[in-house]
């Protein structure tokens, strides 16, 4: 899954420690509880080092039923698509279900280029439409996450916030 932080505070002493707004906490709540709903059951996951990522994550965890503990990674904060792929393709392969939390443009880069042209439709008209904060895009991956590469993965579902 590749998530996009909750709706954040427009500014901050530093962009780094941009906090969530009560909105994109509201929202953050909401795509665990689809996901929970949706049966989605992570297994990793690899967060941002940014304060709205890392809030979103944790309030989209306890949503869950059992989350595993974030991979926090200062690495992700300015990470293009390209570097995060870099970083998906080293997760370990017993990892099935891996949930990405991190910033557009590289969220929206990356579920675009992995979609492998055969997609749920509705999720792809709502991927259209364009990542807002706190969406969320599900993506069915057929193979060792070493071998992952443009095109590689199906689009299953795509959550964005309502209003």
């Amino acid at each position: 899954m590749v998530l996009r932080h909750g709706r954040a505070e427009s500014f901050a002493e530093e962009d780094h420690v941009r906090r969530l707004t009560a909105r994109g906490r509201r929202d953050a709540t909401a795509v665990g509880e689809w996901l929970s709903g949706a049966g989605v059951r992570p297994d990793a996951a690899l967060v941002s080092s940014a304060a709205r990522t890392r809030e979103t994550w944790d309030l989209l965890a306890a949503a869950l039923p059992e989350a595993p503990e974030a991979q926090v990674r200062d690495d992700l904060y300015s990470a293009s698509a390209d570097t995060v792929l870099d970083v998906l393709r080293a997760v370990p392969d017993d990892v099935t279900t891996l949930v990405y939390v991190g910033h557009n443009p590289a969220v929206a880069s990356l579920a675009q280029a992995l979609e492998d042209g055969e997609p749920d439709v509705e999720a792809f008209v709502a991927l259209s439409r364009g990542f807002p904060p706190g969406a969320a895009a599900v993506l069915q991956v057929p193979v060792a996450w070493s071998e992952l590469d443009a095109a590689g993965a199906r689009l299953a579902d795509f959550h964005a916030p309502a209003g």
